[in-house]
């Protein structure tokens, strides 16, 4: 026989349910839990057949076939159960990451939407970080780059005062030599610090200011603003440089003071149509008078046009040369490897009439030695370390923010503004030496793309003298 509760035990009972059910009530109303978090590193999701298995977790861009907004699409990526990252409102796009086959598979069936795999984007400096620092204890230096190009100090009426320049890159640490702008963007969440160094060195080489330590940047009264879309092992992806971009977009004209140039030392193999609403983003900034330099990617097997972002028609891709003359131990090369050669490592393609291709070289490396061994060695330029004092780092992702600190100069002597065709124009009409420039690699992995297009030169680019 079943026994049966006293009527004190059935209402301690109903008084313990309701406690329950008032404790867990502000948890119900708050909705679900937190997203999971986003792996570092996450893989680009296969979608295409030839490319099982699928990696999960996974990240893909989705785009409408039907005109959906960026904020329908991430309610597409919802209601198929995967986790949304990022909204470009500007390209009408999201991107989410994906946990198990049978999200993608809804994706996928979903025929009013593209799916894209967010392909993973790294920097842009190689071959490995080399030479010793400088700086410092011993004063300013003035990097051989910065002297190449006609930028030392003196030498130039304008410094890149007033204009922002967005560095696109793994952040920008706190240092004694740099000022950057009190706003930022941080792709993964955080406080766009520098991580890596990388994005550090970058922002040195345009903006490390004119003062008595470390080096001197090219615009040292330009002021860099952090755009953390790589993490502290140099990588992101496609959504990570399109949530960049967006920030860009939805903040320029308001940060003070406003940007103007934008600068991405990073990059992937790639082509033209393989993201259309990465490209979507770098053509509205174009449209808002934002001049983009990118580096021209560091494998001399490949050309521009296979590089993702500097295959775009909308920014100028810029190809590495050595800053000074090389040394030479190996017998069977006549001559050291001089200025402006060729960098071993750079990609290269010849401008094309859709815009495609190298804007212009500039130095990349401080100089190129053989030893005897006759393998070539490169001594990276010289610009800011993230921990304080200087570093050298080799590669296009060097190259790169010389142009864009040569476009802020070029700003400024144009009062303000400056529409980024007409400073593609000027970049490539006054260049040093051009059809002699860049010289020849002895590398055998270079070969001439048919054009020498000339090399950097901020002193002409703002019609002024050059020493």
């Amino acid at each position: 026989m079943k026994a049966q509760n006293s009527p004190w035990t059935v209402f301690r009972q109903k008084i313990l349910l309701a406690a329950f059910i008032l404790a867990t009530m502000p948890a119900i109303a708050a909705g679900p839990p937190n997203p999971l978090p986003v792996p570092d590193n996450l893989p680009a999701c296969n979608v295409l057949p030839e490319q099982v298995p699928v990696t999960f977790p996974c990240g893909v861009i989705i785009t409408s076939r039907s005109g959906m907004a960026a904020e329908e699409l991430a309610q597409v990526i919802a209601q198929a159960g995967g986790q949304t990252r990022f909204k470009y409102r500007s390209a009408n796009a999201a991107a989410g990451v994906i946990r198990d086959r049978g999200v993608l598979q809804a994706l996928q069936a979903d025929n009013e939407i593209n799916v894209i795999p967010d392909r993973q984007m790294t920097v842009f400096a190689k071959p490995a970080r080399t030479g010793k620092g400088g700086g410092g204890s011993v004063g300013q230096v003035v990097p051989a780059g910065v002297r190449r190009i006609g930028a030392a100090p003196g030498v130039l009426a304008v410094t890149g005062a007033d204009v922002g320049v967005a560095i696109v890159d793994t952040g920008i640490a706190a240092h004694a030599d740099l000022a950057p702008g009190n706003n930022c963007f941080d792709a993964f969440g955080g406080n766009c610090n520098d991580g890596d160094g990388h994005g550090t060195h970058v922002a040195g080489i345009v903006a490390a200011l004119n003062n008595n330590i470390d080096v001197v940047g090219v615009a040292p009264d330009a002021t860099p603003y952090a755009v953390r879309v790589l993490d502290n092992s140099g990588s992101g992806s496609d959504a990570t440089v399109m949530a960049g971009l967006q920030w860009i977009i939805d903040n320029a004209a308001t940060v003070t003071p406003r940007i103007k140039v934008a600068n991405l030392s990073l990059g992937r193999p790639g082509s033209l149509n393989d993201n259309p609403a990465l490209r979507a983003l770098f053509q509205t900034i174009r449209s808002m008078g934002i001049s983009v330099t990118v580096a021209a990617g560091n494998d001399a097997y490949s050309e521009v046009s296979e590089q993702v972002p500097a295959t775009y028609p909308e920014v100028m891709a810029i190809a590495s040369v050595a800053a000074r003359n090389g040394n030479n131990s190996c017998r069977f090369l006549s001559e050291p490897i001089r200025t402006d050669t060729a960098s071993f490592f750079t990609s290269d393609g010849a401008l094309d009439g859709n815009n495609i291709g190298v804007t212009v070289s500039a130095p990349g490396e401080d100089q190129e030695d053989v030893n005897r061994g006759c393998t070539i060695r490169s001594t990276g330029i010289l610009s800011l370390n993230s921990n304080g004092g200087t570093t050298r780092m080799s590669g296009t992702s060097m190259a790169a923010p010389h142009a864009a600190g040569v476009l802020a100069l070029m700003v400024e002597a144009n009062g303000g503004t400056l529409d980024p065709h007409t400073a593609q124009v000027i970049i490539r009409s006054t260049a040093f030496d051009i059809g002699q420039t860049p010289l020849d690699s002895p590398s055998s992995s270079y070969t001439f793309d048919g054009e020498r297009e000339g090399v950097l030169s901020a002193c002409y680019a703002v019609g002024a003298a050059c020493p």
